[in-house]
């Protein structure tokens, strides 16, 4: 935290709330949630479940530890602490890319939501547009970061409520033969592709619930972390189980399964359906907004990264450098990137660009998801020994239960190697993982000074935990 300081403390409970629904309520629900049930079927339902189950846990483990350590570093800096250096280097560069590669995933997925108004106008046009202007938004300050993203996230919140009011009128409160509870069944039964389809769409469940760990790096600029990030982790998870269950059943009950996927959001179809005037345009609006707020955190997020990388000696110091009003713009700059790879696949494979950015941002989020897991049994077992004060949040069931969400975590990630679409998760990740390993070790031959520093840092728990 004092290696971290400079950082403007200027988020509330609400805004990091949001934040949180802001990067899970994106891409992964409006435009992600059409491909899961291609693979899934209704059965799609049971896969959003078991992924849910996966990021209960995770959270548990993610709010005990971000209220002992509200650092802007978070799970990469306390793997840093409480397993080793290598731990805390790797997972903030393999998270750091994976979010630079979900930025491209929203950029992509908002060349797809404008072919609903301008189907001739290239995507190009488009990634610029946003992009500009949300650099502009991350650049400025925190404040108006959070504003922003607060209202973004209350247009999409708001709209997945009317379309759970209006779906469920649909369903419940007219007599169409062909909506209802039987699409279920329908077309295949419950389970059309088998229990692989259901499993594989596991995966893309957790694609959509990856950011709401973003609520532990924002923890490092809010008012009271430790009264806000417990309250936003709840809230966050509890609304994200909801809105996805329900708005997927929902959906299924009113678009048979097959017609759910393609092209357009399965959002915009269902209210086509319901043949509301201009409501397909108005959720097509709704979709890109919450894609341009997906974006916005993610890029929030990855700057944070970096910047704690360059505090812990982990990056060149001039990326830790903040302007007047408390922004790491340098390490905003270098976030960009993902930016530009998304824009050339959009260029070379614009119809394969939201299947090849998925693959590419999942491992590394997936990846420190593991490490959150494997994090959280370290860092228990040393807090205890060191006779620490009583922890504000603990997680139910350790270690079981911790140890259960690293093995459905690990066991979903390397089933991707089985389903041709998501294999360049593994033939990717390993290699990235491998190449920032070897990154590490150059990194520790050329700063022995900054290697002992991180290294000394367990020296320091004893005396910190006790406090």
């Amino acid at each position: 935290m004092e290696r971290e300081k400079g950082l403007q403390r200027g988020l509330t409970t609400r805004q990091l709330a949001m934040i949180a629904i802001g990067g899970a309520i994106g891409t992964g629900l409006f435009l992600g949630s059409g491909m899961a049930i291609g693979f899934a079927g209704p059965s799609v339902i049971v896969s959003y479940l078991i992924g849910a189950v996966i990021a209960l846990l995770l959270m548990g483990c993610l709010a005990e530890m971000t209220v002992a350590h509200p650092t802007t570093g978070s799970f990469g800096a306390h793997a840093e602490r409480y397993i080793n250096p290598w731990a805390g280097f790797s997972v903030r560069y393999a998270y750091w890319f994976s979010l630079v590669c979900a930025v491209g995933t929203e950029v992509s997925a908002m060349s797809v939501y404008m072919k609903y108004w301008f189907p001739d106008v290239p995507g190009l046009v488009w990634i610029v547009i946003f992009s500009a202007v949300l650099l502009f938004v991350n650049a400025t300050s925190v404040n108006l970061f959070g504003i922003v993203e607060y209202w973004f996230s209350m247009i999409k919140v708001a709209a997945i409520i009317l379309f759970i009011v209006f779906g469920a009128y649909v369903v419940f409160g007219t007599s169409n033969a062909e909506v209802g509870p039987q699409n279920f069944t329908n077309n295949g039964g419950f389970f059309p592709n088998g229990v692989w389809g259901m499993w594989i769409a596991i995966f893309i469940s957790l694609f959509s619930y990856l950011s709401i760990e973003m609520i532990a790096v924002s923890a490092g600029e809010a008012k009271e972390p430790e009264k806000a990030v417990p309250m936003a982790l709840k809230t966050a998870v509890v609304r994200l189980v909801l809105f996805y269950i329900l708005t997927l059943a929902l959906m299924l009950m009113i678009v048979p399964w097959q017609n759910a996927g393609g092209d357009a959001s399965p959002f915009v179809k269902v209210f086509g359906i319901i043949n509301i005037p201009g409501a397909a345009g108005i959720m097509n609006f709704v979709v890109l907004t919450a894609a341009l707020s997906a974006m916005n955190s993610q890029l929030y997020i990855s700057t944070r990264m970096v910047f704690s990388l360059s505090r812990a000696g982990f990056a060149p110091a001039k990326l830790g450098d903040l302007s007047k009003k408390g922004v790491p713009v340098k390490a905003l700059a270098l976030s960009t990137i993902g930016i530009a790879i998304a824009t050339v696949i959009n260029i070379v494979a614009p119809d394969q660009s939201f299947v090849v950015m998925i693959s590419l941002s999942s491992f590394g989020a997936m990846f420190a998801w593991f490490m959150v897991f494997v994090t959280h049994l370290f860092f228990r077992r040393k807090w205890e020994q060191m006779g620490g004060r009583k922890l504000p949040v603990r997680m139910i069931g350790f270690p079981y239960l911790t140890i259960l969400g690293a093995v459905l975590l690990a066991c979903v990630v390397l089933s991707t190697w089985f389903q041709p679409e998501f294999k360049d998760t593994l033939t990717m990740g390993f290699p990235l993982l491998i190449v920032i390993t070897i990154a590490y070790f150059i990194w520790k031959k050329a700063n022995p000074g900054a290697y002992e520093a991180s290294a000394n840092l367990a020296n320091q728990d004893k005396k910190d935990i006790q406090s």
